[in-house]
This record gives structure tokens, C-alpha cells and sequence, in this order.
């Protein structure tokens, strides 16, 4: 297991009493043995609204970050997911997604892959490589927004 993975494994540990952990970053790095950037590309990577995270963060001194796990009723989640999406997205962060929301049983494992078969590049192939990801996005989340019932 790599130390992204250990850190990682950690904070979810620590969000496991109440779906939320506030974290100095030079303390995790001190205990983790690495530099804080590491600490910062972690976050980036395992816990971002793709994943179904809330991350606020303060920089200097007494710094700190505060990692929140989303967790709401079914609506707020799809719109939490909607809003992440910004106006463009590529499809890597489509995937996490959609399976996030699919794994949360937010919405159907077949909605998810006909989902992502709709944003995918094959279905996007007739447009320029430059404007797919502002299709994709404006795609993903009418089916996001019409999948709320």
C-alpha cells in the first residue's frame, strides 16, 4: 500500500465517527513522513464533490482542512453531483461520477452506464475534441436533473 493510500485510508478512518474531519496538513504530513504537497494531492484525488466530499481549507499557520462527507437525501445528492460538474467536465470525472452516485444506490447501475455511454467519445465523436467536454457536462447533467423524482 503506498503512502496515498495509507493517508487516505486514514482520513477515512477519522470521518467514520461523524462524516466529518478537520485536519492540520503539516501535522498529517509530520505523521505520514512526507510533505504536505502529498497531503494536498491526496485530497485532491480521493476526496473531491466527484467522489461525494466537501473540502474546505484554510492556508498559513493554524491552517486546517475540513473534509465533509455529502450525505443527504437522494435529491440533494444529484444536485450536489450537478453542481460539481461545472461547465465542462472529461469523461474521467463523468465516470467517477456516475459510479459514485451509482454505488450510493443514488441512481441505477443501468442509468450510470447508459449515462456514460451517452457523454462517452465514441457518442461524442461527430463534435470537435475541443467543445466535447462543454457537451458532455451540459449532457450529464440534464440526465442528472431528470433523473430527480
Amino acid at each position: 500500500m503506498g503512502i496515498a493510500d495509507l493517508i487516505a485510508t486514514f482520513i477515512m478512518k477519522e470521518m467514520s465517527g461523524g462524516g466529518e474531519v478537520e485536519l492540520q496538513r503539516r501535522e498529517l504530513a509530520d505523521r505520514f513522513g512526507c510533505v504536505p504537497s502529498q497531503i494536498n494531492y491526496v485530497i485532491s484525488t480521493r476526496f473531491s464533490p466527484e467522489h461525494g466530499f466537501i473540502v474546505e481549507s484554510r492556508r498559513g499557520g493554524g491552517g486546517y482542512i475540513r473534509i465533509s462527507r455529502v450525505t443527504s437525501d437522494r435529491r440533494s445528492l444529484l444536485m450536489h453531483a450537478v453542481n460539481s460538474i461545472g461547465s465542462s467536465i472529461d469523461i474521467r470525472s463523468a465516470n467517477a461520477i456516475l459510479s459514485n452516485l451509482a454505488s450510493a444506490e443514488v441512481i441505477s447501475e443501468e442509468v450510470a452506464s447508459a449515462a456514460l455511454a451517452a457523454v462517452g467519445e465514441t457518442a461524442l465523436k461527430a463534435a470537435a475534441p475541443e467543445v466535447r467536454p462543454y457537451i458532455r457536462a451540459g449532457i450529464l447533467k440534464q440526465i442528472l436533473v431528470n433523473t430527480i423524482r
